[in-house]
């Protein structure tokens, strides 16, 4: 991630859709398999927003990014316990000492993830758990991806592959963001028809719109608690030692 997309994660991750609904999503999956207290990693901090909601539910968090620049930020947010850090490198916590690993939208962007998967397994505790997303469908592939700097796009099984490659267990997978679909079919084909070279911005909504999108990722939650999403933008997945 870049200096530029930074700031725009600093501009919206308190209020546009998709962060909202990604970070609602990740605190159900917490309250579920690792409730508060006790301590939580998160890979890929951003802009922070994500660590000062944990920390607020009673986490004792801990951030690593590779970007200074997101860690400063971080830190100037009021959470002290932030690093630059390598993902695919050892990680800087005792073996078993984390209670939650926090990884939203980091994966794809990691050249070998087994190895970060790794890294998680070792400084997990024992009914530690990993709460993570990725984009989905490889056939979506598309500039979008690669401007951002993704390896790849998961299937269901191509994720549990590599989960089991780092001695984890699936305790839950499913798939996300199903209602935005149709849409982000559309624009990947017209983008593949006329490329562009432009920057890739989140794309601008209204408040209503925006309104809309969340009243829809919360419906999607609750069907998520009950039954198998078939098909999504992204996967949410909760890995066990």
């Amino acid at each position: 991630m870049d200096a530029t997309h930074l700031q725009q994660l600093v501009d919206l991750e308190d209020s546009y859709w998709w962060h909202v609904a990604k970070r609602e999503l990740s605190i159900r999956l917490l309250s579920k398999f690792a409730p508060a207290p006790g301590r939580l990693v998160e890979g890929g901090i951003g802009s922070g927003r994500n660590l000062v909601e944990f920390q607020r539910l009673g986490y004792r968090v801990t951030g690593l990014d590779l970007m200074e620049e997101s860690v400063a930020h971080v830190k100037s947010r009021g959470v002290e316990d932030c690093h630059v850090h390598d993902l695919e490198k050892p990680w800087p916590v005792d073996d078993g000492s984390v209670n939650a690993v926090v990884l939203l939208d980091v994966l794809e962007h990691i050249e070998h993830p087994v190895q970060t998967l790794k890294h998680i397994h070792n400084a997990l505790a024992d009914d530690g758990v990993a709460i993570l997303t990725v984009p989905a469908c490889p056939w979506l592939y598309s500039r979008w991806d690669e401007q951002l700097g993704h390896f790849r796009r998961y299937t269901a099984r191509e994720f549990r592959r590599q989960a089991a490659a780092a001695n984890f267990r699936v305790s839950w997978l499913n798939h996300w963001n199903s209602f935005t679909l149709p849409a982000a079919v559309a624009v990947r084909s017209w983008e593949r028809m006329f490329p562009k070279r432009e920057h890739p911005d989140f794309p601008e909504v209204s408040s209503f719109t925006n309104s809309a999108l969340l009243t829809a990722a919360k419906a999607e939650r609750w069907c998520m608690n009950r039954l198998p999403v078939p098909a999504g933008l992204s996967l949410a997945g909760v890995l066990s030692k």
